[in-house]
């Protein structure tokens, strides 16, 4: 059984934002009126796709990432996605082609670290090439390769766009951490 198409972009931009919202909020981001997305709010919380974390704030459930085809993540996977990686399946940083900088991350959590010290020349650079994505599904993490898919998506630039990209890392990496014990 499919969800409709406004209750899909519900989810979605819980999904995107990564934490908890109100529904006024949901309902600007998503275009849609305040009561009808209260609607759907209250209906996908019925139906277990959306949870209420604290009084009057939505959020996206393991049911509600997978209604928009995102794999459910077990232990062993999460431990996977969490491991070093050797340094030639690393992320290794650029400004431009052929304009290395000598840094790279063999892990999420060496990610998280670089990315927000990196030149934001080279965060521009690889969110543009979409390598990040391309990195992200390397580890076995889909919803972080798509989570950066949304970013490029966004067309952000400067500290606007290491600031999402850093946030959408980091709090993966939390998610993973819990998930792995």
């Amino acid at each position: 059984m499919g969800l409709v198409e406004a209750k899909m972009k519900v989810l979605e931009k819980l999904w995107e934002e990564g934490q908890s919202m109100k529904a006024k909020e949901v309902a600007q981001k998503v275009g849609l009126g305040i009561a009808a997305t209260t609607m759907h709010l209250l209906g996908l919380k019925k139906t277990g796709h959306v949870s209420t974390p604290q009084h009057g704030y939505y959020a996206i459930t393991e049911q509600g990432k997978e209604a928009l085809g995102l794999p459910r993540i077990d232990r062993a996977h999460a431990t996977k996605i969490l491991s070093h990686v050797s340094t030639d399946k690393g992320f290794h940083f650029y400004t431009g082609m052929h304009q290395y900088l000598g840094i790279h991350a063999n892990s999420l959590s060496d990610f998280c670290d670089r990315v927000e010290k990196v030149s934001v020349k080279s965060v521009e650079f690889h969110v543009s090439r979409r390598d990040f994505e391309n990195w992200f599904q390397s580890l076995g993490d889909t919803e972080l390769a798509k989570k950066m898919s949304a970013i490029h998506k966004m067309n952000l630039h400067g500290e606007d766009l290491r600031k999402k990209v850093h946030d959408a890392a980091k709090l993966r990496l939390e998610e993973l951490k819990l998930l792995s014990h």
